[in-house]
């Protein structure tokens, strides 16, 4: 497996790469996005313990709690309507984690909203009817009625052996989902794509094909040499109140699980993407199409479909590793950039797993 380091700062026409907030938190700022990664012991300043310690840069119980509880500072960030967590742990064979959101908006704090149970063992779930005047979750994405202007995270541990690493939370205006559309790329960037071993949801029978997130998960994990076959994968990321696997801060829990940095975001368009897939790290990205919007698509259509972005070709268009074709041999798949871009855009304002090696550096 060859990987193509970056060891210079993303540069981007729109976007800035900087730190936040007084604990030096990880922030990604796009046009209509922003991801805060909190994953180092000076992320947690400030915020309340209770029954719980820091152990280098993890989050563990203290001696002899079955249960603690983190709850951060409030975080400001740009305005969002929509926000998407992310959590990266070791649950063991019994331990488990919840993580539940609240947002600020012009009359005050919304309620706490809870993302459910993540568990590597068996009963993870997300949690249904949670819905009022304020907003209401969506399976892994809390849908506000206004405006906020920031943010707090709660997350439960739970079982001695169970640790958090990484807490991300990505926020985003709904009106601003395609506002990067269009961005040129940079043909140095063009030209690399990434050795990511293809593999096909289809081939396999009562229930292979919805599980285009876990095979997206899979494939990637196989980059970086964490061989695991798809269903294994779709049966340790399956969501119980979902009844499925398209859970997206599911998929990269799991990802965490097997000792990678993982996390949700949204991107602001293909020219961000060039630099993750340059510099050797494959995305997964979400998007849906009509009949006819996505030449040489193995479907017609989908109302949401996950793949693994592995590079782009000499002009400039996506390679994707397409796990809806009908064979391992046909996953790969190159699409019109223009096309491809939109489509990515508008149905899920650029939404994207990174998963990668904890001490790589991202770009």
């Amino acid at each position: 497996m060859r990987l193509f380091f970056s060891l210079n700062g993303f540069s981007l026409i729109g976007a800035v790469l900087a730190l936040a907030g007084s604990a030096g938190a990880l922030t990604m700022t796009y046009p209509g996005s922003t991801t805060t990664i909190h994953e180092k012991a000076g992320d947690f300043a400030g915020a309340q313990l209770g029954g719980l310690q820091l152990g280098g840069d993890s989050l563990k119980l203290a001696p002899g709690q079955q249960v603690g509880t983190l709850t951060s500072q409030p975080v400001s960030v740009p305005a969002f309507d929509e926000l998407v967590p992310s959590w990266n742990t070791q649950t063991g064979k019994a331990g488990s984690v919840g993580v539940e959101v609240r947002a600020q908006t012009g009359t005050g704090w919304t309620q706490w909203y809870s993302f459910g149970r993540w568990s590597a063992a068996e009963g993870r779930t997300s949690q249904n009817g949670q819905k009022d005047a304020q907003g209401e979750i969506r399976t892994d994405t809390l849908r506000l009625n206004a405006k906020a202007s920031a943010f707090q995270y709660r997350v439960t541990l739970r079982g001695p052996d169970t640790r958090v690493r990484l807490i991300g939370i990505s926020t985003s205006l709904r009106g601003n989902r395609a506002a990067g559309l269009g961005q040129p790329g940079d043909p140095q960037n063009w030209g690399k794509v990434n050795d990511v071993p293809q593999r096909s949801q289809m081939i396999y029978p009562g229930g292979g094909e919805v599980w285009c997130s876990p095979t997206s998960v899979s494939m990637i994990l196989a980059h970086y040499g964490v061989n695991q076959t798809v269903p294994q994968v779709a049966h340790g990321l399956y969501d119980q109140a979902y009844d499925g696997t398209g859970n997206w801060p599911f998929n990269t829990a799991y990802a965490g699980e097997q000792g990678l940095r993982a996390f949700v975001t949204r991107l602001p368009n293909l020219a961000a993407a060039e630099h993750y897939t340059a510099a050797g790290f494959p995305l997964g990205v979400s998007l849906g199409w009509k009949k006819g919007e996505l030449p040489g698509a193995p479907i017609s259509y989908s109302d949401g479909h996950l793949m693994v972005l592995v590079g782009f070709d000499r002009a400039g268009n996506p390679v994707l590793n397409d796990p809806a074709a009908p064979s391992n041999a046909s996953v790969r798949r190159t699409y019109p950039r223009a096309a491809f871009e939109k489509l990515w855009l508008t149905h899920s304002g650029g939404l994207s797993y990174v998963i990668a090696p904890q001490r790589a550096a991202l770009p």
